[in-house]
């Protein structure tokens, strides 16, 4: 299955939500922009060329084969609790990083420091959903900076088990203007999450080419 093959919706009108519509309007993409400030929602889409339909997020759920869930781990976790079994067969981006703010302007990981939030969400969704951990590498202002950059794109990295998952998720990284790089399955989430060595708020600490992210995986 192709990208253009299957009905895309992000979840989320944030920092990532936000520049992810505009990356994936851009690039031509259509799809469904969801969540819980629907004038939120309203606003990004009008400036996007009619690329974005603004659903409930329920509409979302039920009409999207790939789901870009751009909220913070807590939300995200509560969105599993509350559709279950209505995500099966369906794909499941996470861009999270499992963090919060840390009281004195910065942010701090609010899971175990060996803990990854993409194995965590896996593991609670239900059987046929197949999670892709995606999206997350870079801030919202870098990837607004390095978006459709030439002529070297910036490198999203990405983790799947599951390798047709990841290859649709890949082609999604494309259509947003970014050159996707897989690190492997999701025991390899920890590494692409906020403090990871493939993370740009880590060992990275910027976007990079892609000769330069296979050298560092």
């Amino acid at each position: 299955m192709a990208i253009s093959d299957t009905t895309v919706a992000v979840i989320g009108t944030g920092n990532i939500g936000g520049t992810l519509a505009a990356d994936f309007a851009a690039g031509g993409q259509d799809y469904l922009l969801a969540g819980r400030d629907q004038q939120a929602a309203q606003k990004i889409a009008a400036d996007l060329g009619g690329h974005a339909e603004v659903v409930s997020v329920d509409e979302a759920v039920a009409r999207a084969g790939v789901l870009v869930i751009a909220v913070w781990l807590p939300d995200f976790e509560q969105l599993i609790a509350q559709y279950g079994e209505r995500l099966a067969g369906k794909i499941i981006v996470d861009p999270t990083n499992p963090v919060g703010p840390d009281g004195a302007g910065g942010y701090h990981k609010v899971i175990g420091e060996q803990d990854s939030s993409g194995q965590i969400l896996a593991g609670l969704l239900p059987a046929g959903a197949r999670l892709v951990k995606a999206f997350g590498t870079l801030s919202a202002p870098t990837l607004a900076a390095v978006a459709r950059r030439e002529p070297e794109r910036a490198v999203l990295f990405y983790a799947a088990d599951d390798e047709a998952a990841g290859d649709l998720v890949a082609g999604l990284i494309r259509a947003a203007s970014y050159e996707p790089v897989r690190v492997g399955g999701l025991d390899q989430s920890i590494r692409i999450e906020m403090y990871g060595d493939l993370h740009e708020v880590g060992a990275l600490g910027r976007a990079v080419t892609r000769s330069e992210a296979l050298a560092a995986i």
